[in-house]
């Protein structure tokens, strides 16, 4: 999450539309609100995540969240300026075509979860999509890989 956060402050979310995937506590959604995002979809398939995150967006009084329980097949005919998934690295390998069809022709790929040692793997199953490497943050072996479309 920490890795995520420094890539997002790095973007402009200004009338943006986000998915967050995996969006545990709906922390970084929350985040992408604060930072101007227009629409912010945030799944987690598990039913305590989404409960917790629900009330998070109570509480921090959240108006451009929807939050959902499930997994990547609820993405179909949605489109997303930026989507983040910081999950495994199977369900990120599993879920890369998902993320695409869904990712705008100049959207922003965020990825993590992972270790360094699994970026050539994570590439490798990008690259089919034509998603480019456009910046690395690593801490502690841990990687957050920003992909451009």
């Amino acid at each position: 999450t920490y890795m995520m956060v420094q890539h997002l402050m790095t973007l402009d979310l200004k009338g943006k539309t986000v998915l967050d995937m995996g969006s545990g506590t709906a922390v970084l959604a929350i985040f992408a609100e604060m930072k101007g995002a227009a629409a912010i979809d945030a799944i987690d398939i598990d039913s305590w995540c989404y409960e917790n995150a629900v009330e998070n967006c109570e509480r921090n009084n959240c108006e451009k969240i929807k939050i959902y329980q499930g997994d990547a097949s609820l993405l179909i005919n949605k489109r997303y300026d930026l989507i983040i998934a910081n999950i495994n690295r199977n369900i990120l390998l599993q879920d890369i075509a998902s993320y695409v069809a869904c990712l705008e022709d100049d959207g922003i790929l965020l990825l993590s979860g992972f270790y360094k040692d699994d970026i050539p793997i994570i590439d490798a199953e990008a690259s089919k999509f034509r998603l480019k490497i456009d910046s690395i943050i690593e801490r502690n072996n841990w990687v957050a890989v920003k992909y451009v479309h």
